[in-house]
């Protein structure tokens, strides 16, 4: 027996992806539990997205399909214009060239009732060359008794898992459109900065991420750019959590630019060498910052000129472990730690 559509709008941004929104479609209309509605915002696509995707409006069934046609702006803007038109009080996001599994929406919002949650999101499966990787984002989730921290640090949630309520989205100002990266990184950090906020993690794959050319392996150098700015605009929020600032702020930057070393290890040298100078500015801007107050609790105040020389010697040890990996692994391996291939 149909069940009755769900309260979810779908928000899909699209652009040139003729050769994978009919898949990404077909499996929100293969949603055990269906959407009420999925709008599709073409952000001035030169093929046959928008083409494509209206001939899907019969297939969906029960829900509605509603295409949308704009200049090029950017992914956070196609959101945001996708959000404004929405009709629902939660919403979905799934990207044109990724795709749900049956169950995703029926259990999501499962989940999010029984724990009347702001936001839920859960695991995935990676489709690599060799086959489906589960990729287990719950592990991070509950690596620090504050949920917030390794968020911050290693941005565990993924877009195409998230339900959110669309009130909440509209009074945090939507997606920055000014940043041409991470947009959806930097509103999940600004949805849950309260810590009165409940928002859960649970451990099924219910959604596959395919890699494409606008994916987080391309763009280095933009991403570089958006992460390190998003990592500045939350360090107040993490000392309104009383996480530590500055240790926190650092670990980010150097979590960013080893994702980086790992898409173009040839280039480990100028990405270390980066690592520690963005860590030198991030300090001098943080030290300068009137919402992060030195000393915190109660420690001593932090000085530049010790803090500098300190992020050189980590900077040069850091190269040469990457430099002479194939040497340090076996030591680093004996103490628990691993390099990146």
């Amino acid at each position: 027996m149909p069940r009755d559509p769900a309260p979810v709008s779908v928000i899909m941004p699209a652009y040139n992806a003729a050769g994978t929104i009919q898949r990404a479609l077909a499996s929100i209309a293969a949603q055990s539990l269906p959407a009420a509605e999925v709008i599709v915002v073409d952000d001035g696509s030169v093929d046959a997205t928008a083409e494509i995707a209206e001939r899907m409006a019969a297939a969906l069934g029960a829900t509605r399909l509603t295409v949308i046609r704009q200049p090029n702006k950017g992914a956070g803007a196609a959101r945001n214009r996708a959000i404004q038109e929405a009709t629902q009080p939660i919403l979905a996001f799934l990207d044109a060239d990724d795709e749900w599994l049956p169950a995703k929406l029926d259990r999501s919002l499962s989940v999010m009732n029984e724990g009347d949650y702001l936001l839920v999101a859960h695991d995935y499966l990676d489709a690599t060359a060799d086959g489906d990787v589960h990729v287990d984002c719950r592990r991070r989730f509950e690596e620090a008794p504050d949920p917030y921290l390794p968020l911050y640090l290693k941005g565990y949630i993924p877009s195409i898992s998230v339900l959110t309520r669309r009130q909440a989205v509209l009074d945090a100002g939507g997606f920055d459109e000014t940043l041409r990266n991470a947009q959806d990184f930097d509103l999940w950090l600004k949805l849950l900065a309260d810590p009165g906020t409940r928002f859960t993690l649970f451990g099924e794959a219910l959604a596959r991420y395919h890699h494409s050319e606008g994916s987080i392996m391309t763009h280095t150098e933009r991403r570089i750019a958006c992460c390190t700015t998003i990592a500045l605009r939350y360090a107040p929020v993490l000392k309104a959590r009383q996480q530590p600032v500055y240790r926190s702020v650092l670990r980010r930057i150097a979590n960013i630019h080893m994702e980086a070393l790992r898409t173009q290890p040839r280039s480990s040298f100028r990405y270390v060498i980066r690592a520690v100078s963005a860590m030198i500015d991030a300090c001098r801007i943080l030290l300068n910052d009137p919402q992060i107050q030195i000393p915190e609790t109660g420690k001593p105040a932090m000085r530049m000129e010790t803090v500098i020389p300190a992020l050189w010697v980590f900077g040069i040890l850091v190269l040469y472990l990457v430099q002479f990996h194939g040497m340090a692994r076996p030591i680093l391996q004996s103490l628990g730690l691993t390099l990146p291939s």
